[in-house]
C-alpha cells in the first residue's frame, strides 16, 4: 500500500486530471489518495486571522477543507472510491480500486498533537501512512524544491510544515517529494522502474 498525497495547490492545475489519471489506473489495488487542502484552507487561515477563534475549530474546518478537496478529486475521476474508516482502506485496494481518503475521523473534539497550523495535510498523509503501514510515501508538489535538501530545511523553506521533519524521523518507509511536473516519474515509481531525482 503506497500513500500519495495530491497537494491542494494542484486543485487549479491543468495537470490535475493527468495526476488523477494515473493514480487511479496504475495506482490501483495499492495507492490510498490523500486530498490536500488548498484553497479551502487558505479560506480558514483567513478566518481565523480575522476572528482568532481556536486552533480546534481552525483545524477542524481544514479537516472539511481536505474532504472538500477529496469531493472536488472524486467529481473529476469518478473511478477514485472515497473511504471514510482506516478498516475499509485494505478493502478497497483489496477489491483494485484507488482510494480516497474522506478525513472526517481528524475532527476534533479537543485540542490534541493534529490541531495546529504545524500540521498541514502534508504532516496528516504521514500520519495515516503510518498508520495504515505504508511501503512508500508520496507527496506531490506545485513548489519548487532542492533535492538535497532535508526536511527539516524544506520546511524552513515553506514547502513542508513544521512537524513534517520529526515525524519523518523514524518513518519504517521511504518518503518521495514530487513536483508537479513530474508525472513521468511517478509512473516509473509506480511500475517499479528505476528513477533518478531531479
Amino acid at each position: 500500500m503506497w500513500v500519495v498525497k495530491i497537494g491542494g495547490s494542484l486543485n487549479r492545475d491543468a495537470l490535475l486530471p493527468q495526476w488523477l489519471e494515473l493514480l487511479g489506473t496504475l495506482g490501483r489495488g495499492r495507492v490510498v489518495l490523500v486530498p490536500g487542502g488548498g484553497a479551502f484552507a487558505d479560506e480558514v487561515r483567513a478566518a481565523q486571522r480575522h476572528w482568532s477563534f481556536d486552533d480546534v475549530a481552525a483545524h477542524n474546518m481544514a479537516v472539511l477543507g481536505m474532504a472538500q478537496t477529496a469531493m472536488l478529486l472524486r467529481g473529476l475521476a469518478p473511478a477514485l472510491q472515497p473511504v471514510l474508516r482506516e478498516a475499509d482502506f485494505r478493502k478497497v485496494l483489496r477489491q483494485g480500486g484507488t482510494a480516497l481518503w474522506m478525513p472526517l475521523q481528524l475532527l476534533r473534539e479537543q485540542a490534541d498533537e493534529l490541531t495546529s497550523w504545524e500540521v498541514t495535510s502534508d504532516s496528516l498523509a504521514l500520519w495515516l501512512a503510518r498508520r495504515l503501514n505504508a511501503e512508500r510515501l508520496v507527496l506531490v508538489k506545485s513548489c519548487e524544491m532542492d533535492a538535497a535538501a532535508s526536511f527539516g530545511e524544506l520546511a524552513q523553506a515553506g514547502a513542508l510544515d513544521g512537524r513534517f521533519a520529526a515525524l519523518a524521523a523514524d518513518a519504517a518507509f521511504p518518503i518521495e517529494l514530487l513536483h508537479r511536473g513530474e508525472l513521468e516519474r511517478m509512473r516509473a515509481l509506480l511500475i517499479g522502474e528505476h528513477v533518478c531525482a531531479m
